[in-house]
C-alpha cells in the first residue's frame, strides 16, 4: 500500500472510530468538522512523522502546541498512538512523550497519560488494545495496562493493570472481571467512564 493511501486509510479509520464510539455522532462529515479529539489525533499524526526527523523536532513541537491551543488536547509528538484511537470531548486530555497507546482505545475528557518522574527514559504509561479510560482518570508513570482494561472516571492508576481488569478509585483498586465477585453497579456499570 502506498504511503498516501495508507495515510488516508488511517484518517478514515479515525473518523470511523469516533462515529462508532459516540452515539451522538450523526455522520462522518460532522465528526470530521466538529470533533476536536479527531482533529488533535490528525495533527498528532503529522507532528509524529515530523518528530522522526531530528531537525524537525522543534517544528513538530510547535505544531503540537498549536493543536493544543485549538483543541484543548495535548499529545506530545513523540508518543506512539495506535489505530482507531477515539478521544471523546477532548478537552483536557494529555498524552506524554513516552506514552504508548494500543489500537481501538477510547479516552474521555480530562484523561492524563502522564509521568511521575523528571528523569529521562520511559516515564509514561503503555496501554494495550481496546482500553477505555474514563473522564478525569490519571494514569501515571511507566505502568502497563493490558488489553481490554477499563479505568473508571477520576481513577488514579499508578500500578500495572492486568488484561481484562477494571481499575477504579484513588489510588485505583484493580478488580478482575469474571471472578467470584458479583456484578457491582457502582464499579461495573459502563456509565462510570463518562
Amino acid at each position: 500500500m502506498r504511503p498516501l493511501h495508507r495515510f488516508l486509510r488511517t484518517l478514515r479509520d479515525d473518523l470511523d472510530a469516533a462515529h462508532q464510539h459516540d452515539p451522538a455522532a450523526r455522520s462522518l462529515l460532522e465528526v470530521a468538522l466538529a470533533y476536536p479529539g479527531v482533529h488533535a489525533i490528525w495533527v498528532y499524526r503529522l507532528a509524529h512523522h515530523m518528530w522522526a526527523v531530528p531537525f524537525l523536532r522543534l517544528p513538530a513541537r510547535l505544531v503540537s502546541q498549536a493543536a493544543r491551543a485549538a483543541t484543548g488536547v495535548e499529545i506530545h509528538p513523540g508518543a506512539r498512538l495506535g489505530q482507531r484511537l477515539f478521544i471523546d470531548h477532548g478537552m483536557g486530555v494529555v498524552i506524554g512523550e513516552t506514552a504508548e497507546v494500543g489500537d481501538d482505545v477510547v479516552l474521555f475528557h480530562g484523561a492524563t497519560l502522564g509521568g511521575r518522574s523528571m528523569k529521562r527514559g520511559k516515564r509514561h504509561p503503555t496501554l494495550g488494545d481496546r482500553v477505555v479510560v474514563g473522564a478525569g482518570a490519571k494514569i501515571l508513570g511507566p505502568v502497563w495496562l493490558g488489553h481490554d482494561v477499563q479505568v473508571g472516571a477520576n481513577a488514579v492508576v499508578i500500578t500495572d493493570v492486568p488484561a481484562g481488569a477494571v481499575a477504579v478509585g484513588v489510588p485505583a483498586k484493580i478488580r478482575q472481571r469474571g471472578t467470584e465477585v458479583p456484578f457491582d453497579v457502582e464499579v461495573d456499570d459502563p456509565a462510570i467512564y463518562i
